[in-house]
């Protein structure tokens, strides 16, 4: 009997026993789910940020049952703290902290610099401590460096030249060269192109026709872009053209007589006889510049030929880098038979008119009447009266 009334006893102890167990383990687990279910968090990921110099940049953080808990802001490559819960902690009066009820933290660096990029860390001071990155990008607009970048160039004729071109920005900036007035970018073995990409334009055996103005251009997508005009310069001694190097004109007509000079730089440039003598010009017959290359145009006026004006005539050219010459023989030919001996002639030289032999050489000329209309009014003038006097004698 006393057997079974301990046996008995013994399973009753058990049995609170294990159901003392159960409840302390169900207290526990409520307990842990409680406390998941209730402490801090974020809410999602902290989106990256890209924003231009000198603008304002704005970090989210969203989190949820914050209760008594902070939220801090770190610079994460310095380890500064930058803000805790509403404080601003930095000592730079760009930086500033906001929230939405609590729930969302908003992180502000005004006047952006390229040194704020980087990343960012959003905490929450639990323990233990909870945290994520966002990262902040600056964007930067093109900017042409003085210090690298070519200046203007003067180059001798058949030398190699390089015009370089260094620029920054975030991203890092395309380089493209053009010419002014869309003119073609010649480059190796006489390929033209409108324009050219890379730091380094390279030009080898230069010509005269390579002179002028390139743009470098530099962009990224970051308004605005910027360009430099850089001023390629070839020398080269004088070279001189002559159209018509045999002219016939009769005498007491005027012409005047053409040169044209290529040369850089300026030449000097003038007339001369065969003897030696140099032809004084005026002021208006200097060389004419041809606007945008190196050609200038040297006229001599002739008026009223005399038999002394006729001969040899000498289109001299000289430079730092060297002389030419180009000669023009002027010869008589006979005025041509006008039945008006008034009328009054103006000869013409015409440049693409076909060439004539004469004994002097091959010439190119045209005389025009302009007065052939006075001439014929002239006739009708004299037809009237004599009109009259033929009929009186009749009658």
């Amino acid at each position: 009997m006393i057997t079974m009334t301990y046996l008995l006893n013994l399973s009753v102890t058990f049995v609170v026993k294990m159901f003392l167990a159960l409840l302390y383990l169900d207290l526990l687990f409520t307990r842990s789910t409680f406390a998941n279910t209730y402490e801090p968090g974020f809410s999602g990921p902290i989106e990256n940020v890209t924003a231009p110099l000198a603008r304002e940049a704005v970090l989210a953080c969203a989190v949820h049952n914050l209760s008594s808990y902070k939220v801090a802001w770190l610079r994460v490559d310095t380890q500064t703290i930058l803000t805790i819960h509403t404080h601003v902690i930095s000592r730079s009066r760009r930086v500033g902290v906001t929230h939405t009820d609590h729930r969302v933290w908003f992180l502000h660096i005004r006047e952006l610099r390229e040194t704020d990029r980087g990343w960012y860390m959003c905490q929450i001071n639990t323990d233990p401590m909870k945290s994520q990155l966002g990262y902040l990008d600056i964007v930067v607009p093109p900017d042409i460096l003085d210090r690298g970048t070519s200046m203007d160039q003067t180059v001798r004729e058949g030398a190699s030249v390089s015009l370089t071109c260094v620029a920054t920005g975030s991203p890092h900036p395309q380089i493209t060269w053009r010419r002014e007035h869309s003119q073609p970018i010649t480059i190796s073995d006489g390929v033209q192109v409108s324009s050219y990409e890379g730091p380094v334009l390279n030009i080898s055996r230069v010509v005269r026709a390579h002179a002028g103005a390139y743009l470098c251009i530099a962009s990224n997508g970051i308004p605005p872009t910027v360009s430099k005009r850089i001023m390629l310069t070839v020398e080269f001694p004088p070279s001189i053209i002559i159209r018509n190097q045999l002219v016939g004109a009769p005498l007491g007509s005027d012409l005047v007589l053409e040169c044209e000079v290529e040369a850089y730089p300026k030449p000097v440039s003038y007339w001369s006889r065969d003897s030696g003598e140099i032809v004084p010009v005026g002021g208006s017959i200097e060389p004419l510049k041809i606007t945008g290359s190196y050609r200038s145009i040297l006229r001599l006026p002739l008026k009223r030929l005399t038999s002394s004006d006729y001969g040899t005539y000498k289109c001299i050219s000289k430079n730092a880098l060297g002389d030419t010459e180009g000669t023009i023989k002027l010869y008589p030919i006979p005025p041509p038979a006008l039945e008006n001996k008034n009328a009054i002639q103006k000869l013409n030289i015409m440049v693409e008119k076909s060439s004539d032999i004469t004994p002097y050489g091959t010439q190119d000329f045209r005389l025009q009447d302009y007065n052939r209309g006075a001439s014929k009014q002239l006739y009708r003038r004299l037809l009237f009266p004599l009109f009259i006097i033929i009929i009186k004698l009749t009658f």
